[in-house]
């Protein structure tokens, strides 16, 4: 077998894998918080223990990456729980996932759907390590984001998600 077929057969395989990974966890709802698995949350854990947002001006060492405020947002937060969408001008996912959001906005009473430009909100997008858009926080009513989806979520898991989120 030449050295070329090799490569071929090995980047056949790799694309495979990578996208049967993708396949399996795009859009899937995880908790942010103690015991789950996301990188960002367990640099969060190791910082600090999170406040209540009024509770959070008076410590110093309170992590910002755990909370969204209607200044973060540029809109008010949802009277139960609201979602918040980073997206960008030509993602084909995001529409789907603006959909989503929207319709579950309406449908739950007390929950708001904001969506955000990531070009145009750069220092959330750092601070929140959103590497991809469609990315979508779920913030309970006081702005703590208790889940995280990378990826077009469906809507029967959102809906789960925010009957967990909701107090």
């Amino acid at each position: 077998m030449g050295a070329g077929l090799v490569v071929l057969l090995v980047a056949v395989v790799g694309a495979a894998a990578f996208g049967t990974w993708r396949r399996l966890t795009d859009g899937r709802i995880k908790g942010v918080g103690p015991g789950t698995s996301d990188k960002a949350t367990r640099r969060q854990q190791r910082s600090s223990t999170a406040l209540a947002p009024q509770d959070r001006s008076a410590d110093p060492t309170a992590r910002p990456d755990l909370w969204l405020d209607s200044g973060d947002l540029g809109a008010e937060l949802g009277r139960r729980a609201t979602l918040v969408q980073f997206s960008t001008a030509f993602c084909q996912p995001c529409r789907a996932t603006r959909r989503i959001l929207g319709d579950v906005a309406a449908e739950v009473e007390g929950v708001a759907h904001v969506e955000l430009d990531a070009e145009s909100h750069l220092d959330l997008v750092r601070r929140l390590d959103v590497l991809r858009t469609p990315t979508v926080f779920i913030l309970d009513d006081r702005g703590r984001i208790n889940r995280r989806a990378v990826g077009a979520p469906r809507k029967a898991d959102v809906i789960a998600a925010l009957g967990e989120a909701i107090p």
